[in-house]
This record gives structure tokens, sequence and C-alpha cells, in this order.
């Protein structure tokens, strides 16, 4: 337990220090970055680039094209499971409410006025439970119904953990809140709520994709990587990225995709000068499904923000430098690239927490 503290402290005091750092070196008032609820905009963003377009599309491409490909040519062969077990009625009573819920999201029913701005936790509460619902109804078991300590502890953990990145976004600035005017106490209660369903969401769906049976033996046995595979390497990217996350706090517009980066590879780098089990230790023996499933459940639930948000009255809006085109819903395409590392980031909190919940049950007993 007290490695684990020790790892916990060495990643996060960085993390929370290094953008602030920056900033302060680059002679940037420090309070701005403290205001609450954060209104102002103080940064300039860039306009559209073709040049970065065309960059940041290619490395996003570069990076999904193989497991695109070899993802399909998987589904095509891999036979679909058979339900062990029909959808639970709570799950039909979430999927009732979550679309009572949306039509509430969109409309503008007077009667609906005062709750209108704060539809975000009727949509995902929902969501959360149907998808524990699909994981039920094919293997019998999901989070909810036979991990309910540790699915319980998710919306805490969850809430604490989109706070930082709403900290790391003060340094770019690259979404923005619309549609509401609340005082400090109300803004963090309703957003506290809100933040709390991100891990649930993401961890649930990421096991209902890993069941899956493309997944499993499409992404069980594929390339590998030595990835963090020696201390030299480890300290290279801790350096590197840290580097990077001091970065944004001096040039937002050409370091903001470090937002999503820099927090992966420097918890992992951690983990692995501690010898511990890591993210990435799968794919040195070819395990991919744990690195594909977590992508694609970011991706998904990324999907479902950006549409639900579209037309709710309280909303994010974008600015994002240099690629800021071609948007669906609110999000530029290229934007949804953030989307692949954030999904790995929740799948490293929700083993963390897996583990240090295994290790207390053992000293405990």
């Amino acid at each position: 337990m007290k490695k684990r503290l020790f790892t916990f402290i060495m990643t996060a005091a960085p993390l929370l220090c290094l953008p602030l750092l920056g900033a302060w070196i680059a002679g940037f008032p420090i309070s701005r970055y403290f205001e609450f609820p954060p209104r102002t905009i103080y940064i300039e963003t860039a306009p559209f680039s073709r040049i970065h377009f065309i960059a940041y599309a290619l490395i996003f491409l570069g990076m999904l094209a193989p497991m695109l490909i070899k993802g399909t040519l998987f589904y095509k062969s891999s036979k679909k499971r058979a339900l062990l077990y029909s959808f639970p009625w709570w799950g039909w009573f979430a999927a009732i409410l979550n679309m009572i819920s949306w039509v509430l999201a969109w409309s503008r029913f007077s009667w609906f006025e005062s709750a209108q701005p704060h539809t975000f936790c009727f949509l995902w509460f929902p969501f959360i439970i149907v998808a524990n619902a699909l994981c039920y109804a094919r293997d019998g078991r999901s989070m909810l119904t036979h991990q309910t300590v540790f699915f319980l502890a998710l919306f805490p953990a969850s809430a604490v953990f989109w706070w930082f990145f709403e900290y790391l976004n003060r340094f770019v600035q690259n979404w923005l809140y619309a549609g509401s005017d609340l005082g400090p106490w109300t803004y963090f209660g309703y957003a506290t709520l809100s933040f709390s369903t991100v891990l649930p969401a993401v961890l649930t769906v990421r096991d209902w994709i890993c069941g899956t049976q493309w997944i499993q033996s499409g992404f069980g046995n594929w390339v590998r990587i030595r990835s963090f595979s020696s201390s030299r390497q480890a300290w290279f990217f801790l350096i590197l990225f840290s580097a990077g996350l001091a970065g944004i706090g001096v040039w937002p517009n050409f370091l903001f995709p470090l937002l999503w980066a820099s927090p992966l590879f420097m918890i992992t780098s951690v983990q692995a000068l501690m010898k511990e089990r890591h993210l990435f230790s799968g794919i040195q023996r070819g395990d991919w499904r744990e690195i594909v499933s977590a992508a694609i459940a970011a991706l998904i639930c990324g999907w479902f923000w950006e549409m639900w948000n579209y037309y709710s009255l309280t909303r994010w809006e974008y600015r994002i430098p240099y690629v800021h085109r071609f948007q669906i819903f609110e999000m530029p395409v290229l934007g949804y690239a953030g989307y692949l590392p954030f999904g790995l980031e929740c799948a490293i909190i929700g083993n963390l927490m897996q583990q240090s919940m295994a290790r207390f049950r053992r000293g405990s007993s």
C-alpha cells in the first residue's frame, strides 16, 4: 500500500504542478487559472491551418488504421455469442428513462424550465444502467450486479478524475461551458454530479466491448511491442511528457494534444519504474484487448456525449487550434482523436482502483 501511495504522489504532484510552472516561467498571471467558475477567455486560439490538419490527420489515421482493419476483418468472420440471459427489467426501465430524458434535454417545455440546464445526469445515469444490462444479458454478470462496491466507488473517483482535466483545460481553453450562469457553489455541485458519470460510463462500455468475440479473438494475440520494458525507456517517456505537460502552459496552441497524452504516459512510466503492472504490459505478449476495448469505449461514449450536448441548453463549446473544421456536432472531427488516450486513462484509473480494493480485502481478511 505504501508503494502504491508513493506511485500516486509521484504522478499526481507533477500532473498538477508542471503546467502551472510552465505558465509561471512564461510570465502569465497565475490567478487566471484559478477563476471559478471559469468564464474569462484569455487564450487566443490559433486559426485553422490546412498543413496542421493534414499532419494531425495522418498521425491519427496511422495509429487507428491498423486496429480498424484488423477489427473489421475479425468482426466479419467472428460468430456472435448467444445471450445467456434475457435483457433485465431494470435495463428496460433505464432505457425508457433515458429516452424520456433525451426528449426533455432537447425540448424547451416551460414547465421544465428550472431543470432544463441540468439534464446531463438524467441522460447518463440511465445510459450507465443500460450498459450494465447489456453486459448482464450476455454474460449473466455486470459491474452493477457483481462488483457493486467497485461500481459505486467509481462515481466519486470519476468526479475527481474529470475535475483534474477541467484544471488542465484552464491552460489551453479547448472547451468552454455555455447556457447557464451559476454561482461558485452551485456550479461546483452540478458539475461534480455530472463529472461523476464519466468513469462508470466508459468502464461499463469497455466491459461490454471486451466481452465480444471479435475483441477476444482479434486482439488477444496480435503485434508484440516491448513498451516500457526498461527503466531507460520509462525515464525517457517520463521526462519527455513531463516537459510537454509543462509546455502546455507556455505554448497552448502547439501542445494542446498533450493534455490527453501526457497523463497517460507519465502514469505508465511511473508504474514501469516501480515495477508494477501497467496498461501496456499486455501488448508485450501481443494482448491488445484491454487497450482496444478501452479506446473504443471512450469513442462510443464520446459520440453520445457530443450528440446529447448538441441541442442541450447547458452545453460545452470547443476552441481547437489549427484543426477546428469539419465538425460532428460541436466537436471538430480530429478532436475525436483525444478520446483514444482518454479511454486508456479511464482504464488505468479503473485498474488502480480494482487493485487497491483487492489488496484492501486481502489485508482485512
